[in-house]
């Protein structure tokens, strides 16, 4: 049975991390593709600077085009909100039962991932992977159906990367392939008084 990783976000935008997480996941034998999910809007973030779902699924079309492995899913979208991820990941089981699904998150969620709605049964009926984020340790590996994965850390961020291009800053080398051309383009994440 095909092995999906769910990795979920904002991806407002997505970035050269996300891709590199996703494709060493695939590549290493962890999973055998990783479905990058989009969220709405997390009750937790900042509305202000989140860009409306069809440009952040442009921009996640436009990264995930030709790479191996690697697919986006708007499953959230069309979901009731706010979406809970038990609620995705039961869905995705009901709409896809050939395959198993495992849940991304990265070390800093899994420190509060007990305060997740039905956090356990994420744990028991599709597993957790956790992958390092600087400064975020797990101390307590051995905890049924929890895989941490050391992955190659990079410290880049979506919030980095928005704050660089509202001061002018070129981000091309920051962003998948065509990403940052999509957002100069479009003059996403600029001040009003530069548009």
């Amino acid at each position: 049975m095909e092995t999906i990783g769910i990795l979920g976000g904002s991806f407002n935008p997505v970035h050269i991390g996300h891709m590199m997480l996703a494709s060493y996941l695939t590549q290493w034998g962890y999973v055998d593709n990783v479905w990058l999910t989009l969220s709405p809007l997390n009750p937790l973030k900042d509305a202000d600077s989140l860009l409306p779902d069809t440009k952040r699924l442009n921009m996640l079309a436009i990264a995930a085009k030709g790479a191996d492995a690697i697919d986006i899913c708007d499953i959230e979208l069309s979901m009731p909100k706010p979406s809970f991820t038990i609620n995705t990941l039961d869905l995705l089981a009901e709409r896809y039962p050939d395959k198993r699904f495992k849940l991304i998150i990265g070390s800093d969620n899994w420190q509060i991932f007990e305060q997740w709605r039905d956090w356990q049964r994420i744990l028991n009926d599709y597993g957790v992977m956790v992958y390092l984020r600087p400064g975020y340790p797990v101390e307590k590996r051995s905890v049924d159906g929890l895989e941490v994965v050391d992955a190659p850390m990079v410290h880049v961020s979506s919030t980095f990367i928005r704050n660089a291009i509202a001061r002018g800053r070129n981000m091309n080398y920051f962003l998948p392939a065509g990403v940052f051309k999509y957002i100069s383009d479009n003059k996403l994440y600029v001040p009003n008084d530069k548009k």
